[in-house]
């Protein structure tokens, strides 16, 4: 694991603002840390610099846009698993939205986005085909919730 950035408070507290909303202006959150312009932007730097802030993103609405359905499938590995090949294999697939392994039963969650059900079977299958998969379990999303975006 790479060195932790030290951060204080105050950056702690930027970063809060900057992931309510990557847009807000430098003015803004000066006055809501206490400090002028330009010893945020300093501290936003050098955030960014550290890697501590690696990019800003736009959270899209899918329920305004026809995206269907989203999923979670849990992912059992077989014993012979390379998980760089996973990894590697399940990025291929354009409706992975994100891979999390865990330590633990399952051993990944995958979350998908498709159109419909058609293809959500489509993309399951393909995960299965990969020969390190031993089984599968799929969740289909109802609603959420996140705390920060």
């Amino acid at each position: 694991m790479p060195d932790a950035a030290i951060l204080d408070p105050t950056d702690r507290a930027i970063l809060d603002l900057l992931r309510e909303n990557a847009r807000r202006p430098l003015r803004e959150i000066a006055t809501a840390v206490g400090l002028t312009v330009a010893p945020v932007q300093r501290r936003i730097v050098r955030m960014e610099r550290l890697g501590v802030i690696e990019r800003y993103t736009v959270k899209i609405n899918h329920g305004r846009i026809a995206t269907g359905i989203e999923a979670m499938t849990e992912l059992h590995f077989a014993d012979d698993l390379d998980l760089a090949q996973i990894m590697e294999f399940v990025a291929q697939i354009p409706e992975v939205e994100e891979v999390l392994t865990l330590a633990g039963d399952p051993d990944a969650l995958v979350r998908i986005r498709v159109d419909g059900v058609e293809d959500l079977r489509r993309v399951v299958s393909s995960l299965r085909s990969g020969g390190a998969v031993a089984s599968t379990k799929t969740l289909v999303v109802l609603e959420q919730w996140t705390r920060f975006g």
